[in-house]
């Protein structure tokens, strides 16, 4: 039984992003928690006759709150006396969800008894049957504090038989971890599949019971807001230049300059700090004169090659994620240098990104890659790099695609009217993104947006679902405003507004009809 759990587990990122992913594709997370609150009742009253049991309900603040209000509601319709102890008062009630269940809970003043703990000494101690922790849930950071440890230390000291909803307060979800003072559950009822944590912290978790809370599986496997929010990083304010990533891009020649000049634009604007561009001298000129954010590193001759590596080399020092391939050119001295290029970068273990140019120099002696790598192929560079085109059906595609990227051990992101991101053994579909973004250059913002999230040191499957998301996103916004007249450059500033508030999109896509 743990054997099968340890293979269906879902870490506490994962979750988060699937909570509000459900939300994106229409089962709401005001469904989820009452599908969790009332799966939490269902199994007290399996083991508990009404009548005969108290049940003391100890809510937090936030989402895991919410479920114990359900509970508390469900449990009191079954006829049991129910008691709800708040960790504070109901105006530090953060989450909106939760919020509605407590007004919901506080209609039934005859079956259910309601008291706010803000302090310690507020915190009564009842003689309960049953103890329900609704506490803090998944994502624990630090150790537990008043009142909410003291409220952890009177659960454990009492008699009655202890409840946890989804985890027991006081463990750290994804490691097992228990941090202070944890609540020692002899019920842990989960949701959708079991945490990391759960299966590492036995003496804390008692019996585990998972239940599914209304969350197709298919959901899990698309790409949506949630995808985005759990990725980004907060800015301190003692944070440094730097802090968020310095990322180098290789690309541009003779003929083309916007390509690398997209791409680091859509860098900047997806929050990275500083963007280096190795071009060609007279394409690095052409660059600084587009815009006074980029630094531009001058290479002698009109093209990459062996003799101008040693200069990009140099910077490879300084970053802490570099893209390969925007407007390069496939000049033979070029494709030697990608080669030798990737080399190098295996061996500083930097994260890396190959598209266009630097993807055909790759796929001539095509390989398994020994760094963090993300390719991002269209259908024609896919045919390149495998010697076949992608097949028609979805399915089939998607297939392949896993063992494509297990076979290179590098996460590949082919791009299409469904984008499909894959490392080999996970696998997510995107559907933002229309018929307008066939323009050039709208595959370089998207190579820019993965970078910067690749030098934050984002794992490269989740910097490759969340950048398909926002380039993706930020391309409907344009064809929002302007319908299918857009240019790449357009994208440019949705782009932070779809990182900042990733379900605007989900009212976007209620206004206008779906690709």
């Amino acid at each position: 039984m743990i054997k099968k759990l340890e293979e269906e587990v879902i870490t506490t990122g994962e979750m988060r992003a699937l909570d509000m992913n459900s939300e994106y594709f229409g089962v709401s997370r005001l469904q989820l928690m009452e599908n969790a609150g009332r799966n939490v009742a269902v199994e007290i009253s399996a083991r508990f006759r009404p009548k005969e049991a108290i049940i003391a309900v100890f809510c937090g603040l936030g989402g895991n709150g919410g479920d114990g209000f359900v509970a508390a509601r469900h449990l009191a319709c079954l006829g049991f006396e129910v008691h709800v102890i708040l960790a504070g008062r109901e105006q530090q009630i953060i989450d909106e969800n939760a919020r509605r269940n407590w007004e919901a809970l506080r209609s039934l003043r005859e079956s259910v008894r309601i008291c706010e703990a803000p302090d310690v000494p507020s915190i009564p101690r009842l003689k309960a049957d049953v103890l329900v922790d609704a506490l803090l849930g998944i994502g624990l950071k630090g150790a537990p504090r008043p009142p909410i440890s003291h409220m952890i230390k009177m659960m454990n000291e009492a008699d009655g038989f202890r409840v946890a909803v989804d985890v027991p307060s006081g463990v750290d979800s994804e490691t097992g971890k228990v941090l202070g003072e944890a609540v020692k559950a002899d019920l842990t009822v989960t949701f959708h599949k079991p945490k990391p944590g759960l299966l590492k912290a036995r003496d804390y978790v008692g019996e585990l019971v998972v239940r599914h809370i209304g969350i197709p599986p298919e959901i899990e496997k698309f790409a949506g807001p949630g995808d985005v929010r759990i990725i980004l990083k907060p800015r301190r304010p003692e944070a440094h230049k730097g802090d968020f990533g310095r990322l180098l891009i290789v690309g541009g020649s003779e003929t083309y300059s916007g390509a690398p000049t997209l791409a680091a634009l859509a860098a900047l604007r997806a929050g990275v700090d500083l963007v280096y561009i190795a071009a060609p001298k007279e394409t690095a000129y052409a660059i600084s004169s587009m815009s006074p954010d980029i630094i531009t590193l001058k290479l002698e001759d009109d093209h990459l090659s062996m003799g101008n590596l040693p200069v990009v080399k140099r910077f490879l020092e300084k970053a802490t994620a570099i893209v390969i391939g925007p407007g390069l050119g496939l000049h033979k001295e070029t494709k030697e240098a990608v080669k030798n290029l990737i080399s190098e970068v295996e061996s500083l273990k930097i994260p890396m990104l190959l598209d266009a140019d630097g993807l055909k120099s790759f796929a001539e002696s095509r390989r398994k890659l020994e760094t963090q790598a993300v390719l991002t192929p269209h259908a024609g560079e896919y045919k390149l790099l495998t010697g076949e085109a992608p097949p028609e059906s979805l399915d089939e595609r998607v297939e392949t695609i896993r063992k494509i990227a297990q076979d290179l051990d590098a996460v590949l992101l082919l791009k299409g009217n469904i984008d499909i991101i894959s490392d080999g053994y996970r696998t997510k579909l995107n559907f933002t993104g229309n018929p307008g973004m066939t323009v050039g250059g709208t595959g370089d913002v998207l190579s820019g947006i993965v970078g910067a999230f690749l030098s934050w040191g984002v794992k490269p499957f989740e910097a490759a679902v969340a950048g398909a998301f926002v380039n993706g996103a930020a391309g409907d916004f344009v064809k929002a405003e302007k319908g299918y007249h857009m240019v790449a450059s357009d994208l440019l500033k949705w782009i932070p507004k779809v990182i900042d508030d990733p379900m605007s999109h989900l009212a976007l896509k209620k206004t206008t009809r779906k690709r």
